[in-house]
C-alpha cells in the first residue's frame, strides 16, 4: 500500500503528448470510449495512469508544479536524460545523487509538465 497507484497527464496537444512519452519510454496509449472525453489509457509496464485534455491554459512558466509529479524509473539516467533533450524536452533541476539510493532529475515535457526520473545506484555520492 501507500504507492502511487495512479497518473494522469493534461496535455493541450495530445498526439505530441503521446509521441513524447511513448518515444522515451514504451508507453503505450489506449483511447477510451466509455468517458465523455478525449481520454487515453497510459500502460507502463507497471503503474498505469491517463492522458486527457488539459481543462484550463496551461500554467505560466515559473509558477512552480500545479499538480503531481511522478519520477519514472528508468536503467540509465544518463540515456533517458539524452532521449528526454533530443525530443525537446528541457531540464528543470539537473541530475543529483539521493546519496546512497539513486540518481535523480527533473524535468518539463513539451506540455510544460513537470516529470521526474531516477536510476537506483546505491553507490550515489
Amino acid at each position: 500500500m501507500n504507492e502511487i497507484g495512479y497518473f494522469e497527464i493534461q496535455a493541450i496537444d495530445i498526439e505530441r503528448t503521446i509521441n513524447f512519452y511513448h518515444t522515451i519510454f514504451g508507453w503505450e496509449f489506449i483511447q477510451e470510449s466509455l468517458v465523455p472525453i478525449e481520454y487515453y489509457r497510459i500502460k507502463t509496464g507497471n503503474i498505469n495512469g491517463g492522458l486527457l485534455k488539459r481543462p484550463m491554459n496551461t500554467p505560466p512558466s515559473g509558477y512552480g508544479t500545479n499538480a503531481f509529479v511522478c519520477s519514472i524509473l528508468v536503467e540509465n539516467f544518463d540515456e533517458a536524460s539524452k532521449k528526454i533533450l533530443q525530443i525537446g524536452g528541457t531540464v528543470a533541476l539537473p541530475k543529483f545523487a539521493v546519496a546512497g539510493r539513486c540518481w535523480q532529475g527533473y524535468f518539463v515535457d513539451l506540455e510544460q509538465n513537470i516529470f521526474g526520473i531516477f536510476e537506483i545506484d546505491l553507490s550515489a555520492k
